[in-house]
């Protein structure tokens, strides 16, 4: 084996501890569970999107509706509903949080609508409840009826599958449910929401 030259040493030497310090660095970071650093965290566009070293499998949702801060928001993987609000500075003055499923696991690309209360006495435009999407988490057998596509057996089988499996985290997950295929899932996005 050749003789290495004292630059040779050097520059070897200097490689190694490069390759220690982004080491410890890499471990450091993930002992500290990933948390973005100060100036990532203030950088203009950087806000919530900044990544782990972990790369771990997080969910990106946009927050909308009666919320203190709206806004897209990263979560860890498993979040609920109730985490989404929380993050995005909780409820607001006014919101209906019985008219969406708080429990219901987040997927990645969701939108969250927190609806807001209507005001004592208002009226409801006609034609507006019946547009208005029907929550997946907390919609009865009946209110599933009035959907065009699916009837009572359906309907009954979507309430089975959110009961047995914890709520619904998104309309895609009714294709897990006997009866309802690719043609009936296009024609229900629209009148349904997690």
């Amino acid at each position: 084996m050749p003789e290495l030259s004292r630059s040779q040493v050097v520059v070897y030497g200097a490689v190694a501890i490069a390759l220690l310090l982004v080491g410890a660095r890499a471990i450091r970071a993930e002992g500290d569970g990933g948390t973005p650093s100060a100036a990532a965290a203030t950088a203009p566009g950087a806000g919530d999107f900044s990544l782990k070293p972990s790369g771990g499998p997080d969910v990106v949702v946009d927050v909308a509706g009666a919320v203190r801060r709206p806004g897209v928001y990263r979560l860890p993987a498993g979040a609920r509903v109730v985490d989404a609000i929380s993050r995005a500075g909780g409820a607001g003055a006014g919101a209906a949080l019985e008219g969406i499923n708080r429990a219901a696991r987040l997927a990645d690309g969701q939108q969250v609508v927190v609806p807001a209360q209507a005001p004592a006495g208002a009226a409801v435009p006609a034609g507006a409840a019946e547009d208005a999407p029907i929550s997946l988490g907390s919609a009865s057998a009946e209110q599933l009826e009035t959907i065009d596509g699916i009837g009572p057996v359906t309907a009954s089988k979507i309430v089975e599958y959110r009961d047995a499996h914890g709520g619904l985290a998104s309309v895609d997950q009714l294709d897990r449910v006997p009866g309802i295929g690719p043609a009936t899932m296009e024609s229900l996005r629209g009148r349904l929401q997690p």
